[in-house]
């Protein structure tokens, strides 16, 4: 079975997000003071060749353990569909 998976890599809640203030800091500048506490981070897709969606999603896991994601200073979430 083929899925597709969609990975978001944030940085922790905890730490500091220098991009995401800079443009934080920068809506007031276009009109949009209203917008706030800007975060970001990164989204991929990957798909994924497996027997089953619980084997996809260890295997997108993994990747992001091993590759996608430094969990000293980011977080990842995905959703994952059959492709």
């Amino acid at each position: 079975m083929n899925f597709k998976a969609e990975i978001d890599v944030m940085p922790l809640p905890a730490l500091l997000d220098p991009q995401g203030k800079a443009v934080s800091s920068n809506m007031k500048n276009i009109g949009l003071e209203e917008i706030t506490n800007v975060r970001i981070g990164k989204h991929m897709t990957l798909f994924i060749d497996a027997k089953d969606a619980a084997q996809a999603e260890a295997k997108v896991t993994e990747a992001c353990q091993k590759l996608l994601c430094n969990e000293i200073m980011e977080g990842f979430s995905f959703t994952l569909e059959e492709a």
